[in-house]
């Protein structure tokens, strides 16, 4: 990965709405989410909701279906793993970061 699709990719996630928004739509995963869904779980107006997906979507985050008269908007999961792997990739001289800590629990929204 380069070092300038990161730093899109992380531009994107500054952003306190966009990161929930994004957040959300992983939980969904494969399934995606509506903009009317979305706006239901984040009270995001419409207009504002918008804006955020077409940043999301700039950054390469998110990937976007039209099925009939919907939108679904999915993670982009090949750019989510090559962002992890982009983080870690010198992480620790390839050991294990935290011993004796197993999986996180994830908060969700």
């Amino acid at each position: 990965m380069k070092n300038t699709d990161a730093i899109s990719a992380f531009l994107a996630l500054g952003q306190e709405s966009r990161l929930n928004i994004f957040r959300l739509i992983i939980q969904r995963g494969d399934v995606g989410l509506t903009p009317g869904q979305i706006i239901e779980k984040l009270g995001i107006p419409n207009a504002t909701l918008s804006f955020h997906l077409k940043e999301l979507v700039q950054a390469n985050l998110l990937l976007v279906e039209r099925q009939s008269r919907n939108l679904i908007y999915r993670p982009n999961a090949d750019l989510v793993q090559d962002l992890s792997e982009f983080l870690l990739d010198n992480c620790c001289g390839g050991k294990s970061c935290s011993p004796g800590k197993s999986s996180r629990k994830v908060k969700a929204l």
